[in-house]
Order: C-alpha cells, then sequence, then structure tokens
C-alpha cells in the first residue's frame, strides 16, 4: 500500500471496530556533502517515513506507530493503540473536529536544483574559506538538504497534506593569527538551493570567526550587553519554552502566573507565525489539523498566550492556537513554528560589550526561577565602535529581568537553527553583570 491507502485502510478499520481514529504519516529526507581538499569526499541520502495513530476509545487514548504498509502491520497498529488506550486511567481524551484541509507545498521547486550544482556549492564554500590566509584548518564543510511531507487524517472528516524543506551550508573550521588560535562553526540556510551563495557564506563565517582572534580578558563589572541574533536566540529557545502549554501544565513555566501582566520591555513582541512567507517551520495546519494562524504570545512586554495543543488548551482553560506537535513515532505534545522577537527601530551603540555566542544555556538556566549564569564571547565597544574580542567572562542575572532591560532591538531579522527555527535582531540590554578577571 502507499500512505494513501494506508490510511484509508486505517479509517475504515477505525469505523469497523467502533473507535475514534486519528492518522500522521510523515516521511523526510535528508541529503548531505561534504567537501575536502576542495573535492567532493562523502555523499549521504537518508530516508525515513512511518505511520502513527492516535486512538480514542470511552475517552481513553492510546498511540501507536509503523513503518510497514502491509495490511498486518496496520492492522497491529490500529490494535496496539487500541490496547494501550485501554490501559489508561485518564478518561478525558478527544480529537478535535476536522475538515478537509486540502493539499499544501510550501517548498516548491526550490531544491529541484541538480547535484552538481549542489556539489559545486560545497566545494565552493571550502575554496572561499582557503583564501584567508589566517584559516589554519577545516574541519567540515557540508551542503545539508532536508525535505518533508506531513499527511493526517481522523474519523472526525479531518483530511489534509503538505510539504516542506530548505537547504543550506555550514563549515567548521580554525583560524590562527600570531598565538591566537579560534574554532568557528556558522551556517547558512535558505528555502530556495539558488539563494545560497557560497562566496558570499565564506566572507561572513571568516569575517565572524576572524572577530574573536586576539581575545583579552574582559574584566568584572556591569555593562551595557548588545547581543547579537546567534546569541539571543539561544535565551529565546529557553523563553519559547517557558509559553509552552505543556510546559505550564507541568509547573515548569516561569510565567505560570503572568497572563495580562508585563513581563518584558515595552519594546519587546514576541512572536510565532505559521504561515510565514519562505518560513523554514512554515505549516498551514498543526499535528492535529488545526488550522495555524500567526499569534503575538507577547505583545508591547505584555504576556499575551502560551502555546497549545486542543489538549492543553482545554486543561488550562485556554485557547487552542494550533501548536499541536508530534512525529508518527510520538505522542501529542506542543510545538512552535516561526518563533520570533519583532524588529524595532534600531540599535545605535556608543559602549559596552557584544555578546557573539553564549555556552551551556540549558545547564546555565533555571528554567523555573529564570536565574543564568552563562559563558560568553564577545567585543567591546567604545565610541560605537568595536575594539577588542574578549573572552573568559560570564553573564549572570535573571531572565526576566534581563528582558525588562531590553533598551533598544535592532530592525533586521535573521533566523538561526541553533535552538530551533527562531528568529531575531540584535538587542540591546541597559545593564547587566558580567563576571570576568
Amino acid at each position: 500500500m502507499n500512505y494513501q491507502e494506508a490510511k484509508d485502510y486505517l479509517l475504515q478499520r477505525a469505523k469497523d471496530m467502533g473507535l475514534e481514529l486519528e492518522v500522521l504519516a510523515t516521511e523526510a529526507r535528508k541529503l548531505e556533502l561534504d567537501s575536502l581538499h576542495e573535492r567532493l569526499a562523502k555523499t549521504s541520502i537518508s530516508s525515513q517515513g512511518g505511520i502513527g495513530v492516535r486512538v480514542i476509545t470511552n475517552g481513553k487514548v492510546g498511540y501507536a506507530s509503523t513503518e510497514e504498509k502491509s495490511q498486518e502491520a496496520l492492522d497491529w497498529v490500529i490494535t496496539e493503540a487500541k490496547e494501550n488506550a485501554e490501559l489508561q486511567t485518564s478518561s478525558e481524551a478527544f480529537l478535535p473536529t476536522g475538515k478537509n484541509l486540502g493539499k499544501s507545498d510550501l517548498i516548491g521547486e526550490g531544491l529541484s536544483a541538480p547535484i552538481e550544482e549542489k556539489i559545486a556549492a560545497v566545494v565552493g564554500l571550502e575554496h572561499n574559506l582557503r583564501q584567508d590566509q589566517r584559516l589554519k584548518s577545516i574541519m567540515m564543510t557540508r551542503y545539508i538538504e532536508s525535505e518533508s511531507s506531513t499527511t493526517i487524517a481522523s474519523s472526525n472528516n479531518l483530511d489534509g497534506s503538505y510539504r516542506n524543506g530548505f537547504s543550506g551550508v555550514y563549515g567548521v573550521f580554525v583560524m590562527q593569527e600570531g598565538e591566537s588560535v579560534k574554532q568557528s562553526f556558522d551556517i547558512d540556510v535558505s528555502k530556495e538551493f539558488y539563494n545560497l551563495d557560497p562566496t558570499v557564506t565564506a566572507q561572513k563565517m571568516i569575517k565572524n570567526a576572524a572577530r574573536a582572534l586576539g581575545a583579552k580578558n574582559l574584566q568584572t563589572g556591569k555593562y551595557k550587553a548588545y547581543f547579537e541574533p546567534r546569541a539571543f536566540s539561544q535565551l529565546l529557545g529557553l523563553l519559547q519554552f517557558m509559553l509552552n502549554g505543556k510546559t505550564l501544565l507541568e509547573g515548569k513555566s516561569l510565567l505560570a502566573d503572568k497572563l495580562g501582566k508585563s513581563v518584558a520591555s515595552k519594546l519587546v513582541n514576541i512572536i510565532d507565525d505559521p504561515n510565514l512567507e519562505k518560513g523554514l517551520a512554515s505549516r498551514p495546519f498543526d499535528s492535529e489539523g488545526t488550522k495555524t494562524k500567526k499569534i503575538t504570545l507577547i505583545e508591547n512586554g505584555i504576556l499575551k498566550s502560551f502555546l497549545h495543543n486542543s489538549a492543553t488548551a482545554k486543561e488550562t482553560g485556554q485557547a487552542n492556537t494550533g501548536h499541536a506537535s508530534r512525529s508518527y513515532k510520538s505522542s501529542l505534545g506542543v510545538g512552535a513554528s516561526n518563533f520570533y522577537l519583532k524588529e524595532g527601530a534600531g540599535i545605535k551603540m556608543d559602549k559596552g560589550i557584544i555578546i557573539t555566542d553564549l555556552m551551556g544555556v540549558h545547564a546555565g538556566v533555571n528554567p523555573i526561577s529564570g536565574d543564568f549564569s552563562l559563558q560568553a564571547f564577545g567585543l567591546m565597544v567604545e565610541d560605537g565602535k568595536e575594539q577588542q574580542a574578549v573572552e573568559n567572562f560570564a553573564i549572570s542575572g535573571n531572565f526576566i529581568d534581563l528582558l525588562q532591560n531590553i533598551s533598544a532591538i535592532g530592525d533586521k531579522i535573521d533566523w538561526t537553527l541553533f535552538a530551533g527555527i527562531i528568529g531575531t535582531p540584535m538587542v540591546e540590554v541597559s545593564e547587566l553583570s558580567f563576571a570576568g578577571s
């Protein structure tokens, strides 16, 4: 059977068995091309897919999945899910009412370039990196490509599918100037292959890495902080965790009692937009078939909403925001899509520290208290100009205090994959504690 035939078979079996059923089928394809000594060194093509079912019987929910599409496998998966449901104690599960959502292709021909051109892109990246005399070694230059498709249907009239994907290049390399040696990792991604430019990307990577050469120890004190997007996106990953409806129900969110209250500077607007044009994580509907829409989570510093699926929304008495998330193998969760801090009027730097990168965010932050102490890397700023790379320091404080002390926001959003699909401009924080030498 193909996925369409398997879906139809499962829905009919559920009807015959008197079960409510949701079918989620996903397929993913990945391509990796490595360049070494300016030639193709490795090609990796992988694919994964399967069918997951969610069964509701007498208000109890059960899950099961299979990678096979034979009749025997499909009979097993629906029986297994039914038996798993019967073992549960809670009897409040339900499937949302669905409708025909159609088919959406969010990537089109974006990844359809010939393989020879993709090889040329990664070889070109390595070649351009090697043009800088400060380059000491290259550990990896890689082209990556990811394409996925999702199909969902239920006994409650739900039916829909969509396809998305992206491509990118990244490099891991070492630069040296005098006695100063620094390792760097950088990446550039796009929904469309032809938007990648290995020459421009290599220049950006070299520039970002070279700034750290000759770094000096930073003196302990309080400074104005300028977070670059790569660094601030890691903190937004923490905020995303706090805004998750499942985190809220588990009592792990620092923002649990803050709905309708000020949690950040009035300059701060946090948005999740599943329908963002060219968004790497765009989707027309969530993993329950709820149609997605743009939602403002924090507006002018005021907490307006958490991210919810149908179950977390019901349990909290809040609105379902269309953020159900699961793979065919997993149970129902909550997940963001294109999550970002809205751009501001811009930043005019005067004196302080540019924070270029953070280390150990997950270990260095308490998500319940919001207290943090994080190793960081940066650049000293004097009279609005970068003066000196600095290192061997940590930033510390409370996450809510940091949000409330945001004093300016840049006017251009950069998207990163370091903590999920997260977008942010540069962010200025009026004062922050730095522990150095």
